[in-house]
């Protein structure tokens, strides 16, 4: 039996993950990092994208975070984020129009309030982008 971590990924909406897995994959402040049991702790800001949660039989469950803090303890990875989605009910049509009007209000340059909120809707749309991309390769594997 392979050694595991127990994970759990919570959002404001509540807990969407809690089990065990064998490796734990997510896009940090410092750069993508993956965590395996026994990892030593730390805690880093999670940037919006992908985290993947890898079982014992090599599967890889796929959930969309937009953002927020990742802490790691030996046996325990708790992922804490204002929005987390499974990859799976991510809606590209939805990413797609975000991206759109966020480029369309960028394109606008209003007020600096605007444009940063602008600027932070195309980053979250983009990152959910990539998450459903990254789950299309992984199901074409």
């Amino acid at each position: 039996m392979a050694m595991t971590i127990h994970v759990d990924i919570v959002s404001a909406e509540g807990a969407i993950h809690s089990g065990q897995a064998t490796m734990v994959y997510a896009s940090a402040e410092v750069g993508e990092v993956g965590i395996a049991p026994r990892h030593t702790a730390f805690i880093s800001r999670l940037k919006p994208g992908d985290v993947r949660v890898e079982n014992e039989q090599g599967e890889q469950e796929h959930f969309y975070v937009s953002g927020g803090m990742l802490e790691v303890q030996p046996n325990v990875v708790t992922v804490l984020a204002d929005t987390a989605i499974r990859a799976a009910n991510l809606d590209e049509a939805a990413a797609q129009e975000a991206k759109r009007r966020a480029e369309e209000a960028l394109a606008g340059q209003q007020a600096g309030f605007e444009y940063a909120k602008a600027q932070a809707e195309l980053a979250e749309a983009i990152a959910q982008l990539r998450a459903i991309e990254k789950l299309r390769k992984t199901k074409r594997s």
